[in-house]
This record gives structure tokens, C-alpha cells and sequence, in this order.
């Protein structure tokens, strides 16, 4: 099974955008994008459709990392996850180029908080995205008992198409 993830080049530039603005603590910024699911015979397709950033109110100031989400910015995430039943992915980005990979603290992180969406959206897949200025990559749940696994494939519908394969 191979783990796809779609979006449009819209949407990409405007995830991009907003997390390259700069916060009056926050030396980064985070989001969440939401996104629908298919099945496209064994693999598992996510279609991102939409971006929420975290709200400027909702870091905490804390310098041993580049941003730290306080409890509003999950309560609307995981609130959002169940009202809309959507696949909910936390972004942020590393800037550079080629293919980023987490931090040491982004996986522990992401570890504990991204199973969380699955008490209110357990129909859905959840992960995290880490970007570059070119690239992406990403960890996906399928459910809160398994091991996180990679995005195979990241895609970007628009022109250029854009396609690369993370492992």
C-alpha cells in the first residue's frame, strides 16, 4: 500500500505564504490542513482541499523550539476534524530546498498529539508535512494503535505538475 498525497499548486503557494510570515515570538509557523480520502485500489490517496493557520494568539512562547502550539490551537483543530470529518495534517516548514524530513522534536511531537485526532475523526487518516520551497514530506496514521508510516508520494496538481517520491 502506497500512502499518495495530492494538493493543488494554489493551495500549496498559499500554505507556503502564510508559514513564511513572521510571528512576534514564534521564530516559525504552523498550520493544519485538512483534506478527503479515496481509495485507488490498495493505496491510500489524500486529497488536501483546505488551510487554517494557527491564530497568532494561539503559540506559547517557548525557545526551546521554533513554535509551540498552545491548547486553543488543537481544541479548533480536533474541532474542526469532527465537525467537517476531514483528514487533518499539521504543517510547517523547514525552508531550504529538496526533500526536508522532521526534527527530533517535530517526531516526538507529532507522536504524541496526531493520534489524538482519531478520538474525533476516527474514520479518518491524520499526519504531519514538513515543507521546503520545493518539496514536501510527511508521516501518516492510519489508525492510533499503529506506528505512524511515510507519504510515498507527494503530487501538485496545476502547472508545472510537480510529483516526487519521499522513499
Amino acid at each position: 500500500m502506497k500512502i499518495i498525497f495530492k494538493t493543488t499548486a494554489a493551495l500549496l503557494n498559499l500554505i507556503r505564504a502564510d508559514l513564511g510570515r513572521p510571528h512576534a515570538f514564534a521564530h516559525e509557523r504552523v498550520g493544519f490542513i485538512a483534506a478527503g480520502l479515496t481509495a485507488a485500489a490498495a493505496d491510500v490517496l489524500v486529497l488536501a482541499h483546505e488551510y487554517r493557520p494557527v491564530e497568532d494568539g494561539d503559540y506559547l512562547p517557548d525557545h526551546s523550539v521554533g513554535a509551540m502550539m498552545g491548547p486553543e490551537a488543537i481544541r479548533k483543530a480536533l474541532q474542526w476534524a469532527m465537525r467537517s470529518r476531514v483528514a487533518l495534517f499539521h504543517v510547517h516548514s523547514h525552508g531550504g530546498h529538496g526533500i526536508p524530513w522532521f526534527s527530533g522534536v517535530d517526531l516526538r511531537e507529532n507522536a504524541k498529539f496526531i493520534p489524538d485526532f482519531f478520538k474525533v475523526a476516527p474514520q479518518c487518516v491524520h499526519g504531519a508535512i514538513v515543507l521546503t520551497t520545493d518539496a514536501a514530506n510527511g508521516q501518516v496514521w492510519l489508525d492510533r494503535r499503529q506506528p505512524c508510516r511515510p507519504v510515498d508520494v507527494f503530487s501538485v496538481t496545476g502547472l508545472p505538475l510537480k510529483k516526487w517520491r519521499t522513499i
